[in-house]
Protein backbone atom coordinates (compact mmCIF):
# COMPACT_ATOMS: atom_id res chain seq x y z
CA UNK A 1 0.00 0.00 0.00
CA UNK A 2 1.25 3.37 -1.11
CA UNK A 3 2.06 5.68 2.06
CA UNK A 4 1.73 9.11 1.39
CA UNK A 5 2.93 11.75 4.51
CA UNK A 6 1.41 15.10 4.76
CA UNK A 7 3.44 17.96 6.27
CA UNK A 8 1.85 20.62 8.33
CA UNK A 9 -2.05 20.44 9.20
CA UNK A 10 -4.05 23.08 8.52
CA UNK A 11 -6.85 23.59 5.94
CA UNK A 12 -4.45 22.07 3.22
CA UNK A 13 -3.04 19.53 4.83
CA UNK A 14 -5.57 17.88 6.65
CA UNK A 15 -7.63 18.02 2.99
CA UNK A 16 -4.83 16.40 1.48
CA UNK A 17 -5.14 13.56 4.40
CA UNK A 18 -8.84 12.97 4.03
CA UNK A 19 -8.31 12.73 -0.11
CA UNK A 20 -5.96 10.26 0.63
CA UNK A 21 -7.50 8.11 3.10
CA UNK A 22 -10.36 8.18 0.76
CA UNK A 23 -8.34 6.59 -1.83
CA UNK A 24 -7.14 3.77 0.36
CA UNK A 25 -3.51 4.95 1.36
CA UNK A 26 -1.35 4.61 4.08
CA UNK A 27 -1.99 8.20 5.44
CA UNK A 28 0.04 9.87 8.31
CA UNK A 29 -0.25 13.81 9.58
CA UNK A 30 3.00 15.45 11.16
CA UNK A 31 2.96 18.88 12.28
CA UNK A 32 5.34 21.02 13.86
CA UNK A 33 3.43 22.70 15.44
CA UNK A 34 0.01 22.50 17.30
CA UNK A 35 -3.40 21.47 15.94
CA UNK A 36 -6.70 22.90 15.78
CA UNK A 37 -8.97 21.11 17.54
CA UNK A 38 -11.42 21.52 14.26
CA UNK A 39 -8.58 19.70 12.51
CA UNK A 40 -8.10 17.20 14.53
CA UNK A 41 -11.79 16.26 14.73
CA UNK A 42 -11.25 16.38 10.36
CA UNK A 43 -8.44 13.64 11.11
CA UNK A 44 -10.67 11.68 13.85
CA UNK A 45 -13.36 11.53 11.55
CA UNK A 46 -11.38 10.05 7.96
CA UNK A 47 -9.16 7.87 11.00
CA UNK A 48 -6.18 9.31 10.17
CA UNK A 49 -3.03 9.05 12.46
CA UNK A 50 -1.26 12.34 13.49
CA UNK A 51 1.46 13.75 15.25
CA UNK A 52 1.65 17.42 17.01
CA UNK A 53 4.72 19.64 17.94
CA UNK A 54 7.30 17.72 16.86
CA UNK A 55 8.46 15.50 13.74
CA UNK A 56 9.27 11.53 13.69
CA UNK A 57 11.85 11.25 11.26
CA UNK A 58 11.46 7.58 10.95
CA UNK A 59 7.43 7.76 9.98
CA UNK A 60 7.57 10.55 7.73
CA UNK A 61 11.05 9.29 5.73
CA UNK A 62 9.24 6.32 4.76
CA UNK A 63 6.95 7.52 2.60
CA UNK A 64 6.22 6.76 -0.88
CA UNK A 65 5.33 10.69 -1.57
CA UNK A 66 4.99 13.51 0.71
CA UNK A 67 2.24 16.14 0.42
CA UNK A 68 3.93 19.74 1.48
CA UNK A 69 1.49 22.50 3.10
CA UNK A 70 2.24 25.87 0.98
CA UNK A 71 3.39 27.45 4.70
CA UNK A 72 5.97 25.05 5.09
CA UNK A 73 9.63 26.75 3.53
CA UNK A 74 11.56 24.21 1.06
CA UNK A 75 14.62 24.49 3.86
CA UNK A 76 12.82 23.13 6.41
CA UNK A 77 15.17 20.41 7.49
CA UNK A 78 12.22 17.26 7.33
CA UNK A 79 11.52 18.56 3.26
CA UNK A 80 15.35 18.79 2.98
CA UNK A 81 16.26 15.37 4.30
CA UNK A 82 13.15 13.92 2.31
CA UNK A 83 14.85 15.34 -0.80
CA UNK A 84 17.86 14.62 -0.08
CA UNK A 85 16.56 10.68 -0.14
CA UNK A 86 14.47 11.09 -3.31
CA UNK A 87 11.08 11.51 -1.57
CA UNK A 88 8.56 13.23 -4.31
CA UNK A 89 7.14 16.58 -2.70
CA UNK A 90 3.96 17.45 -3.98
CA UNK A 91 1.44 20.22 -3.26
CA UNK A 92 -2.33 19.63 -1.63
CA UNK A 93 -3.19 20.81 -5.33
CA UNK A 94 -1.23 18.75 -7.07
CA UNK A 95 -2.52 15.60 -5.43
CA UNK A 96 -6.11 16.81 -5.69
CA UNK A 97 -6.10 17.49 -9.23
CA UNK A 98 -5.46 14.24 -10.12
CA UNK A 99 -8.62 13.37 -8.53
CA UNK A 100 -11.13 15.53 -10.21
CA UNK A 101 -12.17 16.16 -13.92
CA UNK A 102 -13.52 19.58 -13.30
CA UNK A 103 -12.49 22.43 -15.45
CA UNK A 104 -9.66 24.42 -13.42
CA UNK A 105 -9.69 28.34 -13.76
CA UNK A 106 -6.61 29.52 -11.74
CA UNK A 107 -5.40 33.01 -10.82
CA UNK A 108 -2.26 34.16 -9.56
CA UNK A 109 -0.43 37.51 -9.00
CA UNK A 110 1.34 38.86 -6.27
CA UNK A 111 -2.07 41.70 -5.87
CA UNK A 112 -5.68 41.16 -6.58
CA UNK A 113 -5.98 37.56 -6.82
CA UNK A 114 -8.20 36.87 -3.89
CA UNK A 115 -10.66 40.05 -5.79
CA UNK A 116 -10.24 38.48 -8.71
CA UNK A 117 -10.86 34.71 -7.86
CA UNK A 118 -14.26 35.57 -5.58
CA UNK A 119 -15.49 37.84 -8.48
CA UNK A 120 -15.10 35.00 -11.21
CA UNK A 121 -16.72 32.55 -8.87
CA UNK A 122 -19.85 35.09 -8.03
CA UNK A 123 -20.51 35.36 -11.65
CA UNK A 124 -20.31 31.77 -12.45
CA UNK A 125 -22.69 31.31 -9.29
CA UNK A 126 -25.01 33.93 -10.85
CA UNK A 127 -24.41 32.18 -14.32
CA UNK A 128 -25.88 28.74 -12.66
CA UNK A 129 -22.89 26.81 -13.00
CA UNK A 130 -22.17 23.99 -10.88
CA UNK A 131 -18.67 25.53 -9.53
CA UNK A 132 -16.21 25.01 -6.42
CA UNK A 133 -14.19 27.75 -4.80
CA UNK A 134 -10.98 26.69 -3.56
CA UNK A 135 -6.86 26.74 -3.31
CA UNK A 136 -5.62 29.81 -1.39
CA UNK A 137 -9.18 30.77 -0.25
CA UNK A 138 -12.00 29.04 1.35
CA UNK A 139 -11.93 25.15 1.38
CA UNK A 140 -9.27 22.94 0.15
CA UNK A 141 -9.83 21.39 -3.27
CA UNK A 142 -8.74 18.23 -1.44
CA UNK A 143 -11.01 18.09 0.89
CA UNK A 144 -14.24 18.89 -2.01
CA UNK A 145 -13.00 16.21 -3.45
CA UNK A 146 -12.88 13.83 -0.51
CA UNK A 147 -16.43 15.22 0.61
CA UNK A 148 -17.64 13.92 -2.99
CA UNK A 149 -17.95 17.22 -4.28
CA UNK A 150 -18.28 17.24 -8.48
CA UNK A 151 -18.65 20.71 -9.55
CA UNK A 152 -17.78 21.22 -13.29
CA UNK A 153 -15.70 23.98 -12.34
CA UNK A 154 -13.22 24.79 -9.53
CA UNK A 155 -12.09 28.75 -9.30
CA UNK A 156 -8.89 28.19 -7.87
CA UNK A 157 -6.56 31.11 -6.27
CA UNK A 158 -2.66 29.78 -6.12
CA UNK A 159 0.11 31.50 -4.68
CA UNK A 160 3.44 31.29 -5.66
CA UNK A 161 4.30 28.28 -2.34
CA UNK A 162 1.50 26.30 -3.98
CA UNK A 163 2.97 26.63 -7.41
CA UNK A 164 6.05 25.94 -5.98
CA UNK A 165 5.24 21.79 -5.87
CA UNK A 166 3.05 21.76 -8.26
CA UNK A 167 3.90 19.43 -11.78
CA UNK A 168 1.41 17.93 -13.54
CA UNK A 169 -1.51 20.40 -12.68
CA UNK A 170 -3.26 21.82 -15.59
CA UNK A 171 -5.06 24.70 -15.71
CA UNK A 172 -7.62 25.19 -17.82
CA UNK A 173 -7.84 28.79 -17.75
CA UNK A 174 -4.52 30.48 -16.21
CA UNK A 175 -4.97 34.05 -15.05
CA UNK A 176 -1.49 36.24 -14.35
CA UNK A 177 -2.51 39.23 -12.95
CA UNK A 178 1.30 41.12 -11.92
CA UNK A 179 4.38 39.71 -10.82
CA UNK A 180 6.03 42.70 -8.22
CA UNK A 181 8.21 41.42 -5.21
CA UNK A 182 6.61 39.56 -2.38
CA UNK A 183 7.67 36.99 -0.07
CA UNK A 184 11.61 37.22 -1.19
CA UNK A 185 12.22 35.89 2.46
CA UNK A 186 11.11 32.40 1.11
CA UNK A 187 13.12 33.20 -2.72
CA UNK A 188 16.26 33.53 -1.07
CA UNK A 189 15.86 37.28 -1.96
CA UNK A 190 15.74 36.61 -5.73
CA UNK A 191 13.34 38.48 -7.69
CA UNK A 192 13.74 35.65 -10.32
CA UNK A 193 12.95 32.55 -8.40
CA UNK A 194 10.28 34.23 -7.24
CA UNK A 195 9.11 35.31 -10.69
CA UNK A 196 9.62 31.53 -12.09
CA UNK A 197 7.00 30.44 -9.30
CA UNK A 198 4.67 32.55 -10.46
CA UNK A 199 5.05 31.56 -14.53
CA UNK A 200 4.30 27.78 -13.60
CA UNK A 201 1.05 28.40 -13.93
CA UNK A 202 1.11 28.20 -17.22
CA UNK A 203 2.81 24.83 -17.59
CA UNK A 204 1.05 21.96 -18.70
CA UNK A 205 -1.40 24.50 -20.82
CA UNK A 206 -2.51 22.84 -24.22
CA UNK A 207 -3.84 24.65 -27.45
CA UNK A 208 -7.35 24.25 -25.56
CA UNK A 209 -6.38 26.21 -23.00
CA UNK A 210 -6.06 30.05 -22.82
CA UNK A 211 -3.46 32.19 -20.46
CA UNK A 212 -5.07 35.71 -19.43
CA UNK A 213 -2.41 38.25 -18.51
CA UNK A 214 -1.80 41.53 -17.81
CA UNK A 215 0.06 42.79 -20.63
CA UNK A 216 1.36 46.29 -19.34
CA UNK A 217 3.27 44.20 -16.75
CA UNK A 218 6.91 44.91 -17.44
CA UNK A 219 8.17 41.35 -15.69
CA UNK A 220 4.90 39.36 -17.30
CA UNK A 221 6.25 40.50 -21.01
CA UNK A 222 9.64 39.79 -20.24
CA UNK A 223 9.11 36.55 -19.13
CA UNK A 224 6.51 35.59 -21.92
CA UNK A 225 9.69 35.35 -24.29
CA UNK A 226 11.09 32.42 -22.30
CA UNK A 227 8.00 29.96 -22.87
CA UNK A 228 6.63 28.22 -25.88
CA UNK A 229 3.22 28.93 -24.15
CA UNK A 230 1.15 27.03 -26.29
CA UNK A 231 -2.56 28.18 -24.93
CA UNK A 232 -4.64 31.13 -26.39
CA UNK A 233 -2.76 34.36 -25.65
CA UNK A 234 -5.57 36.60 -24.02
CA UNK A 235 -3.70 39.82 -22.90
CA UNK A 236 -5.77 43.08 -21.39
CA UNK A 237 -4.99 46.03 -20.11
CA UNK A 238 -6.78 49.46 -19.59
CA UNK A 239 -5.72 50.97 -22.88
CA UNK A 240 -6.75 49.97 -26.31
CA UNK A 241 -4.47 48.80 -27.95
CA UNK A 242 -2.95 46.07 -30.62
CA UNK A 243 -3.63 42.68 -29.68
CA UNK A 244 -5.68 43.33 -26.26
CA UNK A 245 -8.71 41.13 -25.71
CA UNK A 246 -9.85 43.29 -22.97
CA UNK A 247 -9.46 47.24 -22.37
CA UNK A 248 -11.23 50.42 -20.81
CA UNK A 249 -11.59 52.77 -23.90
CA UNK A 250 -13.67 56.00 -23.90
CA UNK A 251 -15.40 55.36 -20.47
CA UNK A 252 -16.20 51.50 -21.76
CA UNK A 253 -15.41 48.21 -20.22
CA UNK A 254 -15.02 46.06 -23.54
CA UNK A 255 -14.45 42.53 -23.82
CA UNK A 256 -13.80 41.35 -28.00
CA UNK A 257 -13.03 37.80 -27.82
CA UNK A 258 -14.44 35.15 -28.66
CA UNK A 259 -17.15 37.79 -28.75
CA UNK A 260 -17.74 41.48 -28.61
CA UNK A 261 -18.55 42.65 -25.24
CA UNK A 262 -19.00 46.10 -23.34
CA UNK A 263 -21.00 47.87 -20.73
CA UNK A 264 -20.29 51.48 -18.79
CA UNK A 265 -17.09 51.28 -16.97
CA UNK A 266 -19.22 53.29 -14.16
CA UNK A 267 -21.41 50.04 -13.87
CA UNK A 268 -18.85 48.14 -12.82
CA UNK A 269 -18.86 47.65 -8.85
CA UNK A 270 -15.25 47.69 -7.94
CA UNK A 271 -13.66 51.16 -8.32
CA UNK A 272 -9.86 52.21 -8.25
CA UNK A 273 -7.32 51.97 -11.05
CA UNK A 274 -6.11 48.18 -9.87
CA UNK A 275 -9.61 46.92 -10.13
CA UNK A 276 -10.19 47.62 -13.56
CA UNK A 277 -7.68 44.90 -13.94
CA UNK A 278 -9.12 42.46 -12.07
CA UNK A 279 -12.57 42.99 -13.11
CA UNK A 280 -10.76 42.60 -16.76
CA UNK A 281 -9.21 39.39 -16.00
CA UNK A 282 -12.57 37.97 -14.33
CA UNK A 283 -14.49 38.85 -17.48
CA UNK A 284 -12.61 37.05 -20.20
CA UNK A 285 -12.19 34.28 -17.76
CA UNK A 286 -16.46 34.04 -18.02
CA UNK A 287 -16.73 35.09 -21.19
CA UNK A 288 -14.32 32.37 -22.61
CA UNK A 289 -16.70 30.11 -20.37
CA UNK A 290 -19.67 30.99 -22.33
CA UNK A 291 -21.33 32.89 -19.54
CA UNK A 292 -24.15 35.33 -21.48
CA UNK A 293 -23.49 38.71 -21.77
CA UNK A 294 -26.62 39.60 -19.30
CA UNK A 295 -25.33 37.51 -16.45
CA UNK A 296 -21.54 39.00 -17.09
CA UNK A 297 -23.06 42.78 -16.97
CA UNK A 298 -24.88 41.86 -13.55
CA UNK A 299 -22.74 40.38 -11.97
CA UNK A 300 -20.07 42.93 -12.94
CA UNK A 301 -22.22 45.25 -11.51
CA UNK A 302 -23.18 44.14 -8.72
CA UNK A 303 -20.07 42.08 -6.64
CA UNK A 304 -19.54 43.42 -3.32
CA UNK A 305 -16.03 42.61 -2.86
CA UNK A 306 -13.84 41.23 -0.36
CA UNK A 307 -13.03 41.34 3.25
CA UNK A 308 -9.69 42.51 3.92
CA UNK A 309 -9.52 44.20 1.03
CA UNK A 310 -9.75 48.45 1.02
CA UNK A 311 -12.95 47.28 3.26
CA UNK A 312 -14.78 50.71 4.07
CA UNK A 313 -15.69 50.09 8.00
CA UNK A 314 -16.99 53.18 9.35
CA UNK A 315 -17.26 56.47 9.43
CA UNK A 316 -16.29 58.68 12.60
CA UNK A 317 -15.91 62.15 13.79
CA UNK A 318 -15.72 63.17 10.21
CA UNK A 319 -13.05 60.09 9.20
CA UNK A 320 -13.19 57.26 7.25
CA UNK A 321 -11.39 54.05 8.47
CA UNK A 322 -10.52 51.58 5.73
CA UNK A 323 -9.40 48.13 6.52
CA UNK A 324 -6.73 46.78 3.60
CA UNK A 325 -4.69 44.38 5.98
CA UNK A 326 -4.70 42.01 2.90
CA UNK A 327 -2.22 44.47 1.80
CA UNK A 328 0.72 42.55 2.61
CA UNK A 329 3.21 43.99 -0.05
CA UNK A 330 4.34 47.18 -1.13
CA UNK A 331 2.50 47.04 -4.57
CA UNK A 332 -0.64 46.33 -2.38
CA UNK A 333 -0.08 49.53 -0.51
CA UNK A 334 0.87 51.28 -3.33
CA UNK A 335 -2.45 50.43 -5.03
CA UNK A 336 -4.75 51.07 -1.94
CA UNK A 337 -2.50 55.01 -1.51
CA UNK A 338 -3.27 55.79 -5.40
CA UNK A 339 -7.22 55.48 -4.82
CA UNK A 340 -7.28 57.99 -1.89
CA UNK A 341 -8.83 61.14 -2.34
CA UNK A 342 -8.44 62.51 0.83
CA UNK A 343 -5.72 63.06 3.90
CA UNK A 344 -5.01 59.81 4.90
CA UNK A 345 -3.26 58.75 7.92
CA UNK A 346 -1.67 55.34 6.95
CA UNK A 347 -1.00 52.42 9.40
CA UNK A 348 1.83 50.26 8.17
CA UNK A 349 4.54 47.45 9.64
CA UNK A 350 4.40 43.90 10.33
CA UNK A 351 6.95 41.11 9.87
CA UNK A 352 9.17 42.42 6.69
CA UNK A 353 9.54 40.51 4.04
CA UNK A 354 12.33 42.16 2.45
CA UNK A 355 10.65 45.00 1.51
CA UNK A 356 11.72 48.07 -0.66
CA UNK A 357 9.44 50.63 0.45
CA UNK A 358 11.19 53.66 -2.01
CA UNK A 359 7.82 52.62 -4.77
CA UNK A 360 5.24 53.89 -2.05
CA UNK A 361 7.68 57.35 -1.40
CA UNK A 362 6.25 59.68 -3.83
CA UNK A 363 2.71 58.75 -2.87
CA UNK A 364 2.90 58.86 0.56
CA UNK A 365 4.24 62.26 0.49
CA UNK A 366 1.26 63.10 -2.12
CA UNK A 367 -1.04 61.61 -0.09
CA UNK A 368 -0.18 61.21 3.51
CA UNK A 369 -1.20 63.29 6.21
CA UNK A 370 0.52 61.07 8.58
CA UNK A 371 2.13 57.73 9.37
CA UNK A 372 1.13 55.69 12.35
CA UNK A 373 3.92 52.31 12.70
CA UNK A 374 2.45 48.75 13.53
CA UNK A 375 4.73 46.22 14.55
CA UNK A 376 7.16 44.50 16.65
CA UNK A 377 10.01 46.23 15.63
CA UNK A 378 9.58 49.79 13.62
CA UNK A 379 13.47 50.52 13.04
CA UNK A 380 12.98 49.88 9.56
CA UNK A 381 10.22 51.81 8.96
CA UNK A 382 11.39 54.51 11.05
CA UNK A 383 14.76 54.80 8.86
CA UNK A 384 13.35 55.40 5.49
CA UNK A 385 9.70 57.18 6.46
CA UNK A 386 10.88 59.65 9.55
CA UNK A 387 13.14 61.66 7.13
CA UNK A 388 9.85 62.66 4.66
CA UNK A 389 9.03 65.72 7.13
CA UNK A 390 5.44 63.45 8.59
CA UNK A 391 4.13 63.17 11.98
CA UNK A 392 4.79 60.01 12.74
CA UNK A 393 3.44 57.38 15.76
CA UNK A 394 5.42 54.17 17.04
CA UNK A 395 2.75 51.39 17.88
CA UNK A 396 2.64 47.97 19.06
CA UNK A 397 -0.84 47.07 19.31
CA UNK A 398 -3.88 47.77 17.73
CA UNK A 399 -5.65 49.06 20.45
CA UNK A 400 -2.22 51.36 20.76
CA UNK A 401 -2.62 51.95 17.00
CA UNK A 402 -5.65 52.81 16.58
CA UNK A 403 -5.86 55.41 19.29
CA UNK A 404 -2.82 57.04 17.78
CA UNK A 405 -4.84 57.14 14.53
CA UNK A 406 -7.84 59.21 16.43
CA UNK A 407 -5.19 61.90 17.62
CA UNK A 408 -3.91 62.18 14.28
CA UNK A 409 -6.99 62.35 11.84
CA UNK A 410 -8.94 65.34 11.32
CA UNK A 411 -12.62 65.23 10.28
CA UNK A 412 -12.41 64.86 6.30
CA UNK A 413 -9.20 62.23 6.47
CA UNK A 414 -9.19 58.48 5.70
CA UNK A 415 -7.08 56.50 8.18
CA UNK A 416 -6.13 53.44 6.32
CA UNK A 417 -4.57 50.10 7.35
CA UNK A 418 -2.60 49.16 4.57
CA UNK A 419 0.56 47.34 5.95
CA UNK A 420 2.71 46.09 3.48
CA UNK A 421 3.86 43.31 5.46
CA UNK A 422 2.92 40.40 7.27
CA UNK A 423 1.00 40.02 10.08
CA UNK A 424 2.51 37.36 12.21
CA UNK A 425 4.48 39.49 14.43
CA UNK A 426 1.60 40.73 16.38
CA UNK A 427 -1.39 38.69 15.20
CA UNK A 428 -2.67 35.16 14.17
CA UNK A 429 -2.56 36.05 10.74
CA UNK A 430 -3.54 39.38 8.12
CA UNK A 431 -7.72 38.46 9.17
CA UNK A 432 -7.38 38.97 12.64
CA UNK A 433 -5.39 42.08 12.03
CA UNK A 434 -8.20 43.31 10.01
CA UNK A 435 -10.54 41.71 12.35
CA UNK A 436 -9.15 43.86 15.87
CA UNK A 437 -8.88 46.66 13.57
CA UNK A 438 -13.17 46.83 12.79
CA UNK A 439 -13.62 45.45 16.22
CA UNK A 440 -11.51 48.56 17.71
CA UNK A 441 -12.92 51.57 14.67
CA UNK A 442 -16.45 50.53 15.43
CA UNK A 443 -15.86 50.81 18.89
CA UNK A 444 -14.78 54.54 19.02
Amino acid sequence: MKRIVILGAAESGVGAAALAKTKGFDVFVSDMGKIKDNYKDLLKEYEVDWEEDHHTEELILSADEIVKSPGIPENAPMVLKAKEIGIPIISEIEFAGRYTNAKMICVTGSNGKTTTTSLIYHIFKEAGYNVGLAGNIGRSLALQIAEGKTYDYYIIELSSFQLDNMYKFRANIAILLNITPDHLDRYDYNMQNYTDAKMRITQNQTEEDAFVYWADDPVICRELKKYGIKAQMCPFSILKKDGMIGYIADGQYVIEKPTPFNMEQEELSLSGKHNMYNSLAAGIAAHLSGIKDETLRKSLSDFEGVEHRLERVARVGGVQYINDSKATNVDACWYALESMTTPTILIIGGKDKGNDYSSIKELVKQKCAGLVYLGADNTKLHNFFDGMGLPVEDTHSMKECVAACVKMAKPGYTVLLSPCCASFDLFKNMEDRGDQFKTLVRAL
